[in-house]
């Protein structure tokens, strides 16, 4: 069979599945040849790919999480950005970043995701007929460009820029994409600094601290938040908003998903929400570099060999999911790794579960289903992957009030 996991076009048409599933069936840990480089190792099962994840020290993130690239970014970023650094820097940033996140502010969070979930479905509504991929990527833009007291105005630019720095297929737009964020972000901060608001720069910049190896607490340096807040803005927008579409994608196709979630009430909305993260899974691959000479599942890896992780295939892993080519809303057990695993588990993760709940909480009283009106249309990333058209009509429910258990 001919590997290719650089190509476009099988993630342009969603049919790289057969690939994946013939690595883990017959060379889980390949050894995958570059036009340009050395090549990389690509792994596809489950249990090896956890493995990695767990062991930082023999597999650093801190010379590039992607395939891709350019060694100079990486380099300028290097442990100072949680997703390409390693332990200690990644324990001591996580930590810090964490405290922005802390429980007390969960529920006024969670009544912004609200009231944004809300106001879109209400628009949505109205309309009868969209694309819903426009619903889809306000949702994560407008919370976290709230959450991060980003002038309103601004919001629909940052989500372009966004999606430029970790879609485009151009190196040169991804760089031109990520040096206008960060420097719309060392402005915001420096206005944050002078005048302190109530969002989560001012909480980083003022409240957050590193606690340093000797015991004593610093403030986190510019660069240090500038750098994190592009990953949780691009963490935070990616991953809902194709979750999202990907979420109505399969509802459209399986009425009777859907009819399973309406009819199963409140508690029918965690199973779902994590049935849509495993079967969407935005985030396809990550990048480790080898640290020291070992082995993954019997075969030999040498010290500065890199490792990719194809979080995609994970997730349908046959050894690990029961019927894993189903979408099941009532899946249960499911350990997807959606979001990474160990130390390198997204900070994001209880925002998009929140975002996802949220979504489906709001729709499910007010729509019998969902009807495609048009191509489904897919990007052709390998890192970052997901819908980025899908038309539909909304067939509302007859009786809104009390169609559904998720309505009380």
């Amino acid at each position: 069979m001919h590997i290719d996991l650089l190509a476009p076009e099988p993630f342009a048409r969603n049919d790289f599945w057969s690939t994946l599933a013939w690595l883990r069936a017959n060379s889980p840990v390949y050894r995958h040849p570059e036009p340009d480089g050395p090549g990389f190792w690509a792994l596809s099962r489950y249990h090896d790919i956890v493995r990695v994840y767990a062991d930082s020290d023999t597999f650093s993130s801190a010379q590039g999480m992607r395939l891709g690239s350019e060694p100079a970014a990486v380099a300028a970023v290097a442990n100072r950005m949680l997703i390409v650094s390693d332990a200690p820097h990644h324990t001591r940033l996580k930590r810090a970043l964490h405290q922005a996140f802390a429980p007390g502010r969960m529920p006024r969070v969670e009544r912004m995701v609200n009231d944004v979930v809300r106001d879109l479905v209400d628009e949505a509504e109205q309309r009868g007929e969209l694309d819903f991929i426009d619903l889809a990527k306000q949702l994560p833009n407008r919370v976290v460009c709230a959450m991060m007291g980003i002038p309103r105005a601004d919001w629909s630019w940052i989500g372009q820029l966004t999606t430029e720095a970790f879609d485009s297929p151009d190196e040169n737009v991804r760089s031109t994409a990520h040096s206008e964020i960060f420097l719309y972000f060392i402005d915001l901060l420096n206005r944050r600094r002078a005048e302190p608001g109530d969002d989560l720069v001012s909480e980083i910049a003022h409240q957050s601290r590193v606690t340093e190896l000797d015991g004593t607490d610093r403030p986190l340096t510019d660069e240090e938040i500038v750098f994190n807040c592009n990953g949780v803005l691009s963490g935070a927008n990616e991953t809902t908003r194709y979750s999202a579409a990907g979420a109505v994608h399969m509802f459209a196709r399986h009425p009777d998903q859907w009819r399973l979630l309406r009819e199963g009430g409140s508690q029918a909305v965690g199973p779902a929400v994590e049935e849509v993260l495993r079967w969407t899974t935005p985030g396809v691959h990550a990048l480790r570099t080898v640290t020291r000479d070992t082995e993954i599942g019997g075969v030999p890896i040498a010290a500065g060999d890199k490792v990719t992780l194809w979080n995609v295939s994970a997730n349908r892993d046959e050894a690990v999911f029961a019927d894993p080519h189903l979408f099941l809303a009532d899946r249960r057990p499911n350990r997807h790794i959606a979001f990474g695993h160990g130390r390198h588990l997204c900070l994001g993760a209880h925002l998009a579960r929140l975002e996802l709940s949220a979504l489906l909480r709001e729709l499910a009283p007010r729509l019998d289903g969902f009807e495609l009106a048009g191509p489904v249309v897919f990007n052709s990333s390998n890192f970052t992957w997901g819908i980025t058209s899908i038309p539909v009509r909304l067939r509302l429910a007859r009786n809104v009030t009390g169609t559904s258990p998720l309505a009380v």
